[in-house]
């Protein structure tokens, strides 16, 4: 499956949006609720273009005891860089900069569709509020075009399959994941956008040195990487060879213990040929889902 097209966005090419986002003046509409950390609703205006953005400053960050270098900002856009340079584009447009409440990570706003009727994975849609790619079954096993996570406990003492699609576009993301050692792998963190694009966001506790993948897209777990991801793979570790225009952005955005496990963990996809399995030193699935 080709990457689809990238954001148009009514005439704005990728580069426009970083320039927008990095120099247009923000203005702060609102703050989105239920985070743990400040999350503004803004627009970013610049001549003539203006756009919905999220910004998220660093004073609105938590401390996190095992993250205790660098700032969820920057992993955020650590997060994009290396989006970028595997072609995928499955981050939206993130740039670091100034805001009304100092420097942090500001990023294109995506705007979902309405969900399709049926989109569960049964036939109807799930009763457990989760994404259309993710599902709730009472099945043991999953079905044609799923792919099986593990059981979860749904209440009243009855378990149910968590699947995933088994779709390329989840599968890219999977990869992602891996390389860039995402320890919060959420449903609520997949967006789906017009195109058939599907994006991933909050990536703030990404690029530790020790193993922290926590995610949902278990399903491929052991399974070998496609040709295309291993083509990947092979452009990002040349892209991440020191003195590489890639490594050289990193360095300002990571640590250089955390740029190092980077180029440990394409290498060690690269010569597996796999997609990881889960350690099973801690659980390995985030929970609540979404």
């Amino acid at each position: 499956m080709p990457a689809p097209e990238r954001i148009p966005s009514r005439g704005l090419t990728e580069a426009g949006l970083r320039t927008l986002l990095a120099e247009g003046e923000l203005t702060v509409l609102g703050r989105v609720r239920g985070a743990s950390n400040a999350v503004l609703y803004c627009t970013v205006a610049h001549q003539g273009e203006e756009r919905t953005c999220v910004y998220k400053p660093v004073a609105g960050e938590q401390p996190l005891w095992d993250f205790p270098d660098g700032t969820l900002a920057q992993r955020e856009v650590a997060a994009y860089e290396i989006s970028e340079a595997t072609g995928w584009g499955l981050v939206p447009p993130t740039v670091l900069r100034e805001g009304p409440y100092g420097q942090g990570m500001c990023q294109l706003w995506i705007e979902e569709p309405d969900p399709e009727p049926g989109s569960g994975g049964d036939g109807d849609p799930s009763p457990y509020g989760l994404p259309p790619l993710l599902a709730l079954v009472e099945d043991e096993e999953p079905g044609d075009g799923w792919k099986a996570v593990g059981f979860a406990e749904v209440g009243e003492g009855r378990t149910a399959l968590l699947v995933h699609a088994d779709d390329p576009r989840l599968r890219r993301l999977a990869v992602l994941d891996a390389v860039i050692n995402n320890g919060d792998r959420k449903g609520g963190h997949l967006l789906s956008a017009p195109g058939g694009r599907l994006y991933g966001i909050d990536h703030g506790v990404t690029f530790h040195a020790d193993d922290k993948l926590r995610t949902l897209l278990w399903g491929w777990a052991g399974e070998p990487l496609t040709e295309e991801a291993a083509e990947v793979l092979g452009r990002l570790s040349a892209g991440l060879e020191p003195g590489a225009g890639l490594a050289t952005r990193l360095a300002q955005l990571i640590t250089t213990a955390e740029l190092d496990a980077l180029r440990g963990r394409v290498e060690n996809l690269r010569a597996t040929g796999r997609h990881p399995q889960p350690s099973g030193e801690w659980p390995s699935i985030p929970w609540p889902p979404v």
